[in-house]
């Protein structure tokens, strides 16, 4: 019996308008123009989580999100994170308000939890920012330079993904 194709979803988060903000819509323009492998879709949301939640509840059998990610580190420096959906999630209260025009990736992945529509692998590749506090366009130079490696470590990332020993945990 032939196996399914996986189903991949590449998403780039962050704002353009705030510098380093930009790194995942910058790495996913790059890997789109690119190629990918069949199976594999790449999107740059933006700014735009609530569009970003509609696309994950669509089926996919992994998510990899591209993001600025401030973890302490030097800017440049890259992170590969896997959040578990459950430490996420949690239930919205009544009362809990969430922006559509504001929602970071977790706040994405606890809407999506929290009405049961994804259940597939979370891989974050991160870089850390260097400005991201002041209106301005393009990466400073330390994540211009970090773009290149963060696409290795997608490729690595999708390579694994597309396997179904990804999935045996």
């Amino acid at each position: 019996m032939p196996q399914l194709q996986k189903q991949i979803l590449v998403a780039g988060v962050g704002n353009a308008w705030l510098q380093d903000d930009a790194f995942g819509g910058e790495g996913a323009r790059r890997l789109d123009e690119r190629g990918v492998p069949e199976g594999v879709t790449v999107m740059n949301f933006g700014t735009g989580g609530l569009d970003l939640a509609y696309e994950i509840m669509r089926g996919y059998d992994a998510l990899v999100l591209l993001d600025a990610s401030r973890q302490g580190g030097e800017p440049g420096t890259l992170y590969v994170l896997e959040p578990d959906m459950e430490e996420l999630t949690g239930p919205i209260e009544d009362g809990d308000v969430i922006n559509p025009h504001g929602m970071d990736p977790q706040t994405v992945l606890r809407f999506v939890g929290a009405i049961g529509g994804f259940s597939g692998r979370i891989v974050v590749i991160g870089c850390e920012p260097g400005e991201v506090d002041d209106v301005g366009l393009g990466l400073t130079p330390a994540v211009e330079g970090a773009v290149e490696r963060a696409l290795a470590l997608v490729s690595e990332t999708l390579e694994e993904l597309r396997t179904d020993a990804a999935y045996q945990r």
